[in-house]
């Protein structure tokens, strides 16, 4: 009986033109044996079957190589390819990182290095797993790694460049693989089906090509089972029997059941997914996949996106177009709650169960939604009533601007001066700024059917219409009462008192306040401290407008300065402690000290 090899080891490739998927690297070490531009050190990284080791043997077997053809290819007949493919070459020595991971086998491999080979012109090196290494002996590794004798190259392998320390990346070429297509897979397996006389269907080699995600040693794995469960027979049904694979068939039910909002079809067909075995999660993860790739096929450009099997691709553009995009996002959504949440569910039947009951009426809601927010985007626009605004006639007010006389530190004013009536005087009237609300002029349109007489004056400038403001009861009709001290303390402190009874903690600090009239339309207020300023500045605007309607005068304004000696201020006394108040004591009375000393006390201060 002859010994049984797997298809993974039977079929391994030998020269660089029989590895599949991997053009870009097989091209370019064949250039570089080619042109004799080798580097001292390689670094294969990618996913797991994807051919880093196979390159490696297959470049350490090249570069040995004593009669190379004229394409860079060994020619498997020279005592080194002999010698290679027997497995007794001496002058390729693999090393399983996985295993070997200490210094010692890192200096080990160092001692080694220094000796010429016996026959050939390299050795080589292959480090298989090198991200496995210890921080140690990749550091034991470094010197050697980038100065080698010139007969000496190494070749490391790993499924995880990331842990590969940065200075050993800066000493090697990089090389990276990427997964093999299902398209290259496809083809592969057929010719080692032929090969091997099976009779293989292109469905059920699809689906291998599918479940190995790229990794051409799964796939071939995968295949000399389902060969050894079917005695020499792949079909597309005991693939998917043997490689626990839910047919696409039953998902195309779930859908058609959920478009015609029929729940009890579709718990039937979940009851007899369940009847075969799969698990809810399964199920959840394949329906979803499922989604996707209808959502795929609703946009011809992302069609070689599609990962189904060859004779379904007609059946899902068919499906995708009777399915909205916007439902299948929906459905997506749902599906992949339901799959976050199914770890943590205590009935697993009844939580796949609700997931497919939200899907059947899904298509209702989204309805539903759509309608909802068209009703309410019409009831908010559809009975809109203009608002009713009391139309003012506007009259030509002539205006005179007159310039008043401020001192240097202030700059000039310009008042503004109409002969419209002005209301009739009011008494003043006291409003804290903490508890004044103030009401913002509405304003109102212009009739446009005015009169032709009719002009208002335009303020083009915030200060322009500032002075208009403030002109409005300048010279209203009253007189200006002077600017007194006696006058003005006394006003002041009537509004200090209003503060007091609204109990504003600001009232103390006008209380402390100095009053200095600086000329007739200003005055300083003088604080002790910058706390007494800020309350101050916090109540200003209230004052100022008290003030101005105390005097009758609306350009009345003042400002408020700390100043550096204050006057009848009186600094609060500091608070003494336990080892203050003593010291305190014993200058006062010294016996304290000497009643302490005779008693031996200890003071706890």
């Amino acid at each position: 009986m002859e010994k049984f090899i797997v298809s993974a080891r039977k079929y391994r490739p030998q020269t660089f033109d029989t590895v599949v998927g991997q053009q870009h690297i097989t091209t370019t070490l064949k250039n570089a044996i080619r042109n004799q531009q080798l580097a001292h050190a390689f670094l294969f990284c990618g996913p797991r079957g994807v051919g880093k080791t196979t390159c490696a043997r297959i470049l350490a077997k090249t570069i040995n190589c004593e009669n190379l053809d004229k394409d860079g290819e060994a020619c498997n007949e020279c005592n080194s390819c002999v010698s290679f493919n027997e497995g007794t070459s001496m002058n390729i020595h693999e090393l399983d990182a996985a295993s070997n991971n200490s210094v010692d086998d890192i200096r080990t491999l160092v001692e080694q290095v220094r000796f010429a080979p016996q026959a050939g012109k390299y050795k080589v090196y292959i480090i298989d797993e090198v991200h496995m290494l210890s921080s140690a002996a990749f550091n034991a590794f470094l010197k050697t790694l980038e100065e080698p004798p010139p007969f000496a190259i190494f070749i490391l392998a790993t499924t995880e460049k990331h842990k590969i320390l940065p200075t050993i990346l800066s000493r090697c070429q990089i090389f990276d693989f990427k997964r093999i297509t299902g398209n290259d897979t496809v083809e592969h397996l057929q010719q080692i089906c032929e090969k091997e006389s099976i009779k293989a269907e292109t469905a059920a080699l699809q689906v291998i090509a599918q479940k190995s995600e790229g990794c051409m040693r799964d796939a071939l794995s995968i295949m000399d089972k389902i060969v050894s469960f079917t005695n020499g027979e792949l079909t597309y049904q005991n693939t998917l029997e043997h490689l626990n694979v839910l047919d696409a068939d039953y998902y195309f039910k779930l859908l058609e059941a959920m478009q015609q909002q029929d729940l009890s079809g579709g718990l039937l067909v979940y009851d007899d997914i369940n009847r075969k075995g799969f698990e809810g999660d399964h199920v959840l993860n394949g329906f979803s996949e499922f989604l996707r790739n209808l959502l795929v096929c609703k946009d011809p450009k992302v069609l070689n996106l599609l990962e189904v099997v060859e004779s379904f691709k007609p059946r899902f553009a068919a499906a995708a177009k009777t399915v909205d995009a916007g439902y299948l996002v929906s459905a997506l959504n749902i599906l992949n709650e339901s799959e976050i949440n199914f770890r943590s569910a205590r009935n697993k039947r009844l939580h796949v169960e609700l997931a497919l009951i939200k899907l059947c009426y899904l298509k209702q809601a989204l309805a539903l939604a759509n309608a909802e927010e068209g009703f309410s985007k019409k009831k908010a626009f559809e009975h809109v009533k203009p608002v009713a605004f009391r139309q003012i006639s506007m009259q030509s007010v002539p205006v005179t601007a007159t310039r008043t006389k401020t001192p240097k530190s202030q700059p000039a004013r310009l008042t503004i001066e109409s002969d419209v009536a002005k209301p009739e005087p009011r008494e003043p009237s006291f409003q804290p700024e903490s508890l004044a609300m103030t009401q913002a002029p509405v304003p109102v349109a212009e009739p446009k059917a005015a009169s032709a007489t009719t002009s208002t004056p335009k303020v083009g400038r915030l200060a322009n219409i500032r002075q208009q403001f403030e002109s409005k009861t300048a010279d209203s009709g009253r007189e200006l009462i002077p600017l007194e001290h006696s006058l003005l303390k006394t006003h002041w402190d009537i509004f200090a008192n209003k503060l007091k009874e609204a109990r504003n903690p600001a009232f103390q600090s006008f209380d402390n306040a100095e009053l200095r009239i600086l000329d007739p339309g200003s005055f300083e207020v003088v604080t002790n401290n910058n706390l007494e300023q800020r309350f101050i500045e916090q109540e200003k605007r209230g004052a100022s407008e008290y003030l101005q309607e105390s005097f009758h005068n609306r350009a009345l304004f003042f400002s408020v300065v700390v100043t550096g000696n204050p006057k009848d201020y009186v600094a609060p006394e500091k608070t003494l402690s336990k080892r203050d108040q003593y010291v305190l004591m014993v200058e006062q009375y010294p016996i304290i000290k000497d009643l302490k000393d005779s008693l031996r006390l200890e003071l706890d201060y």
